[in-house]
């Protein structure tokens, strides 16, 4: 990610690209070489583990058709609001909107449970409910650029955010959040919801929208979502796909779902962590079934890829990740031949955040050709 300079954030590419805190974000710098090098304006590039969607969007900024797919609803959200932003005076009239019918929650926002009274003042959650209840993130552009607004601040210090002190990345769970913020005396902010994020918009649309018109971002399981590539590519007058560029999640890591239970309850979720998940949002523990959730995953995509389109997948250099990545590959892409390059974090990532089997640490891209 570019740092945080007033050269970093000179055009509206830069101020949209970053947008909404997620794990194992690929470096946008990263994603444009790969894009640069491999291929030309028009080609398409597919990443059916999108996350928070900078490879889609590079891809798009590059004159490439980008195609992803995400099974998180939070890095739907995201992806799709950056991809295509609504005009900035129809979010601040939604917003100004859900404010002003806020008070119909006023009952709900009283019955929450406790973690919400003390993460959020009264008027930020009868305001919350609202736009959990309004906004139609999954048909409206408007309201998903105002979801993905809302899911950037919805927790983070609490000068920035509408949350008490809070991780921005990760949400806690309500035992220890209510625990921590007791200890140190901590209370919600007291917000105008209009106001806060009034001033949010100033900044991110201060260099106007992105127009990027090629690409598209499917919410749901790859397996399932990709035939709906084909059709895309149909649309787009476009044979195949040109290059594979995914970072899959890694084998025992996190969580995607549980670390984002706050913001998957703004999108309609239960208010808790403990909700039950899919086979493929949990944390990947079962080796088995990440072994084949990948090598499903890779073989229909392998379907839609040119002879000779190029895979390049970044990876965990641990054992458990890295073997079975190689070998899903090797079922899906037989022909192709394999080359492998280490590389090693500068930072502390959620490898080795949440634990790894040995002391190396870093990452590998696996490049076949």
């Amino acid at each position: 990610m570019e740092t945080n300079t007033r050269v970093a954030y000179d055009s509206a590419l830069r101020r949209w690209v970053g947008i909404g805190p997620y794990y194992a974000m690929f470096p946008t710098a990263f994603a444009q070489r790969v894009i640069k090098k491999y291929t030309s304006t028009g080609d398409v590039v597919l990443d059916p583990f999108s996350g928070r969607g900078t490879a889609v969007f590079a891809a798009a900024a590059l004159d490439r058709h980008g195609i992803g797919i995400e099974i998180n609803p939070v890095g739907y959200v995201y992806t799709r609001a950056k991809l295509r932003p609504a005009r900035r005076g129809a979010v601040e009239r939604r917003i100004a909107e859900l404010a002003a019918n806020a008070w119909r929650f006023r009952k709900a926002a009283q019955e929450l449970p406790t973690f919400f009274k003390r993460c959020y003042a009264p008027v930020i959650r009868e305001f919350l409910l609202t736009a959990r209840s309004w906004l139609d993130w999954r048909q409206s552009q408007i309201d998903c650029t105002v979801m993905a607004l809302l899911l950037v601040h919805l927790h983070g210090k609490r000068i920035d955010s509408f949350s008490n002190q809070m991780r921005q990345t990760k949400a806690m769970s309500p035992p220890y959040a209510i625990r921590w913020w007791d200890e140190r005396g901590f209370e919600p902010p007291d917000l105008d919801p209009v106001g806060f994020m009034a001033k949010k918009l100033r900044w991110r649309y201060a260099k106007g929208r992105p127009r990027l018109p090629q690409n598209r971002v499917f919410l749901g399981d790859s397996v399932c979502r990709l035939g709906h590539v084909t059709r895309s590519l149909c649309s787009l007058g476009v044979e195949n796909v040109r290059l594979l560029l995914t970072s899959p999640p890694y084998c025992g890591v996190t969580n995607y779902h549980y670390d984002q239970w706050l913001r998957l309850w703004l999108l309609g979720g239960p208010p808790t962590p403990t909700a039950p998940v899919g086979p493929r949002q949990g944390k990947f523990v079962d080796r088995a079934a990440y072994a084949d959730m990948l090598q499903s995953t890779f073989t229909a995509a392998a379907k839609l890829l040119a002879p000779d389109a190029i895979v390049y997948v970044r990876t965990d250099s641990r054992k458990t990740t890295l073997r079975a990545t190689i070998e899903a590959l090797n079922v899906a892409f037989p022909s192709k031949k394999m080359r492998k390059y280490k590389k090693p974090f500068p930072d502390r990532t959620q490898t080795n955040l949440f634990g790894g089997e040995s002391g190396e640490g870093g990452e590998v891209d696996l490049v076949l050709t």
